[in-house]
């Protein structure tokens, strides 16, 4: 099996430009309390630096940005709640599995996490259970831990469980962290806005939202010329004839009549709205970090963006 890391690093570079490494390390760097203010060196600038780490005086007698390094007063410690039930072996928005995204989402930060030094753990589970893996600080152990996520989402036979995950963590996890929650669109309950109230006080959250693909095909331009469709055998794979949908849970296998009703879909898209409402004003209430991802190709330019939105947040 090819090394996940390896994948993972191979998607966190923008190739027109090379830049999205550094920019997601200045972001994650800023997401941390307790800076020293302990001279360490300079470095040149690089895209994704914050401002504020420019060392002014520097910069105007080497005629370059220079950004001033200080040495970190304590290790810090990232631990990611996965949903790892069978419903995260569901298609995201881009067609492929969730699975997959959110082994792309735990990685990167996993490898964020490691290249600035700090720790990291892994709770994960479903409704039958919970598991909790050793803390790491190495690219070993990451790949390790995805691995160990990957399998359990494609071997589960159990439904998610998010509240479970939550429950947990406010148990059992002491120490403050950096709680990253990596989650599907399950409408938020009453114990889950219970739970987040109680875990705010305590951590740092980071809520991280993987979308479903739309149960319901919505309708094909069929204006096209038919010959050319027939040339063209992608069209004929999104032609809601052509595209089965099946529920993670049940089992249930959507009818073929049904994709491109207008009205299903209009009613779809009233329940995904009052859902998202709903989960958006607790988010924002509790000052949660939060971010949706579909799909893998536009997941780490999303990534970033969250980093840089959680940063400019803060004091």
């Amino acid at each position: 099996m090819a090394s996940l890391i390896t994948q993972v690093k191979s998607k966190l570079f923008i190739r027109s430009s090379q830049k999205s490494m550094h920019a997601l390390d200045g972001a994650y760097a800023s997401l941390l309390r307790g800076r020293s203010l302990d001279f360490e060196d300079l470095r040149p600038y690089e895209f994704g630096d914050q401002v504020r780490d420019i060392d002014w005086r520097a910069t105007a007698r080497h005629g370059e940005p220079l950004i001033k390094r200080t040495k970190a007063t304590r290790k810090h410690t990232v631990l990611f709640l996965v949903d790892s039930g069978r419903g995260m072996r569901a298609l995201a928005e881009d067609e492929q599995t969730k699975r997959e995204l959110v082994v792309l989402l735990v990685g990167a930060l996993g490898v964020l996490t490691v290249r600035h030094g700090d720790d990291f753990s892994v709770i994960h589970g479903d409704a039958a259970g919970i598991r909790r893996l050793p803390p790491g600080s190495s690219e070993g152990a990451l790949e390790h831990a995805l691995r160990t996520l990957d399998a359990a989402i494609e071997a589960s036979t159990a439904a998610n469980d998010r509240d479970s995950l939550l429950r947990y963590a406010a148990r059992h996890i002491a120490r403050r962290m950096i709680v990253v929650l990596v989650t599907d669109e399950t409408p938020l309950t009453d114990e889950t806005e219970r739970l987040l109230r109680r875990l705010t006080v305590q951590h740092d959250l980071l809520w991280l939202t993987v979308r479903d693909a739309d149960p319901v095909i919505r309708p094909f331009d069929r204006l096209r010329d038919p010959i050319d469709r027939l040339r063209d055998p992608i069209d004929r794979l999104r032609d809601p004839k052509n595209v089965h949908r099946r529920d993670a849970d049940s089992a249930w296998t959507v009818p073929d009549f049904v994709h491109g009703d207008a009205e299903v879909l209009a009613e779809l898209a009233a329940q995904e709205a009052a859902d998202t409402a709903r989960r958006d004003a607790v988010l924002r209430g509790l000052e949660i970090t939060h971010a949706e991802f579909g799909a893998q190709s536009t997941a780490v330019s999303t990534l970033l963006a969250m980093l840089n939105r959680r940063s400019h947040a803060r004091p």
